[in-house]
C-alpha cells in the first residue's frame, strides 16, 4: 500500500543504534545509553503530589481545552514575566501544546504549504527539518556549528532562495550543536524579520540550561519582538517532565490563534490533573529549573573532562542537556554511523550520529547527559578502551 507524507521520511538512522543497544543488552553487556535525550531526573515532587491528588476527581477526567485551562496559561505568562520580564496575554498570547514537538508540528501546518519555504539551522532536531517538509514546504538549510557565522550564512541562504521563505526556524541554545546566542542576535534577528517580512519560530526548549554565567535569552525580550515572532516554551527539560507533554506557544496573537483554531479540529488538549499539576510546578517550584541546570552541568564536566584526558578534545557547551563532539583525528574515515557503531560495540556506550541531524551533522556524534556522573564515568573508561589510537 501506498501512504502519503511517511514515504518521503528516510530511515532513521538513530534506530541502527538502538538495534545494536538492545542486542548487546540481551547478551548481558551493560551499554550506557548517551545517545536519546530522554531525561532521568526525577519532575518536581510538588507536581507528582498534585497529579496524584488530582487525578482521583472526577471531574478531571473529562475533555479539557486544547488551548489549555485559563490557569495554566496564566503561570506561563507569570513564568515569562518573572524570568524574562516578558508581559504576555494569557488568553491570547499563549496557547498550550502536547510538548513542543506536537505544538512547532502543527504550527508548520497553518504557517506552510505547498509552494513555500521555511529557512533552518543544519545540522538540526530533526522535527525542524520535517516539520516544514511533512506541511508540503521546501527547506533551506542554514550552516551552523563551529567556526560558522550563522547570521552571514542566513543572509546567504535568503539571498538564494526562491520562493523567499515565510518562516525561519530558530532554536537556541541549539540542538545538536549546542550553540548559544546573546540578546543582540535575537534583536539582528527581529529587525531582519521585521524588513523582511517573515515569522520567526523559535524552539525554546534549552530556556533554562545555561552554564557558566550564560542566561540563555527569550526572542521576546527584544522590543516588538511579538509582532514578528512566536516561541515554543516547555516542561520538559526545564522542570524534568518528558514524559507528561506540556509545552506553549507564546507570541505573536494572530499566530497563536492560529495554531489553537487549528488544534481545536485536532485534539481536546492534555490530561486535565497534568495541567493543574503543572501550574503547581511553575508556581510552587520556579527554583527547580536551577537544580537541574546544576545536574547536567555536573555531567558535563564529567564527560568533556573525561574525554580530555582520553585524548579527545571537546569544548565545553555552555548550553542544553548534550555535548557535540567532533569525531577525532584518528577516527574520521568511520564517518558518524560507523563510529556511533564502534563505541556501542567496544565501549558499551550508545552516542546519537551526527549524520542524523541532516545536513551538516556528519563528521560529529552527540552525547546526552542523561546518566549520572558515576555512568558516565564508567563511559569515559570505556570509551578510552574502545579508542586506543587516541593515545
Amino acid at each position: 500500500m501506498e501512504f502519503r507524507r511517511i514515504n518521503a521520511l528516510p530511515p532513521y538512522v538513530f534506530g541502527a543504534i538502538e538495534a545494536l543497544k538492545m542486542q548487546a543488552r540481551r547478551a548481558g553487556e551493560d551499554v550506557i545509553d548517551l545517545g536519546f535525550g530522554n531525561p532521568d531526573i526525577p519532575s518536581p515532587a510538588v507536581a507528582v503530589d498534585k497529579l496524584c491528588e488530582t487525578v482521583r476527581n472526577p471531574r478531571n477526567h473529562r475533555y479539557s481545552t486544547s488551548r489549555g485551562i485559563p490557569k495554566l496559561r496564566l503561570a506561563i505568562a507569570d513564568l515569562y514575566q518573572r524570568k524574562f520580564g516578558v508581559e504576555l496575554d494569557p488568553d491570547t498570547q499563549a496557547c498550550t501544546t502536547i510538548g513542543a514537538k506536537e505544538g512547532f508540528s502543527h504550527l508548520m501546518w497553518v504557517l506552510l504549504g505547498p509552494g513555500d519555504a521555511a529557512m533552518v539551522p543544519s545540522p538540526s532536531y530533526p522535527i525542524h527539518i520535517w516539520g516544514p517538509i511533512l506541511a508540503g514546504a521546501e527547506v533551506r538549510h542554514v550552516r551552523l556549528g563551529p567556526q560558522q557565522d550563522f547570521f552571514a550564512n542566513l543572509l546567504e541562504t535568503w539571498e538564494d532562495s526562491w520562493p523567499r521563505p515565510r518562516v525561519i526556524v530558530l532554536s537556541f541554545p541549539h540542538n545538536p550543536t549546542t550553540a548559544c546566542v546573546d540578546l543582540s542576535f535575537m534583536t539582528r534577528m527581529v529587525e531582519f524579520a521585521r524588513a523582511h517580512d517573515v515569522l520567526l519560530v523559535h524552539d525554546f526548549a534549552y530556556a533554562d540550561l545555561g552554564f557558566d554565567g550564560y542566561q540563555p535569552p527569550s526572542i521576546l525580550q527584544v522590543p516588538g519582538a511579538s509582532d514578528v515572532a512566536v516561541e515554543l516554551y516547555t516542561l520538559t527539560k526545564s522542570f524534568s517532565m518528558a514524559g507528561w507533554r506540556v509545552g506553549f506557544l507564546v507570541g505573536n496573537a494572530e499566530v497563536v490563534a492560529a495554531l489553537a483554531q487549528l488544534k481545536s479540529y485536532l485534539d481536546y488538549g492534555t490530561f486535565q490533573p497534568i495541567q493543574i499539576a503543572s501550574i503547581v510546578a511553575m508556581n510552587d517550584a520556579p527554583d527547580y529549573p536551577a537544580e537541574v541546570n546544576a545536574i547536567y552541568r555536573g555531567r558535563r564536566d564529567a564527560l568533556v573532562e573525561g574525554l580530555s584526558r582520553n585524548g579527545w578534545e571537546i569544548e565545553k557547551p555552555r548550553g542544553t542537556m548534550f555535548v557535540w563532539a567532533p569525531i577525532p583525528e584518528p577516527y574520521a574515515d568511520y564517518g558518524s554511523l560507523e563510529f556511533s557503531k564502534l563505541l556501542v560495540g567496544e565501549a558499551k556506550v550508545a552516542v546519537s550520529p551526527g549524520m542524523g541531524f541532516g545536513p551538516g551533522g556528519e563528521g560529529y556524534v552527540r552525547f546526552a547527559l542523561v546518566e549520572n556522573e558515576h555512568r558516565i564515568n564508567q563511559a569515559v573508561r570505556g570509551i578510552r578502551r574502545a579508542l586506543p589510537k587516541l593515545g
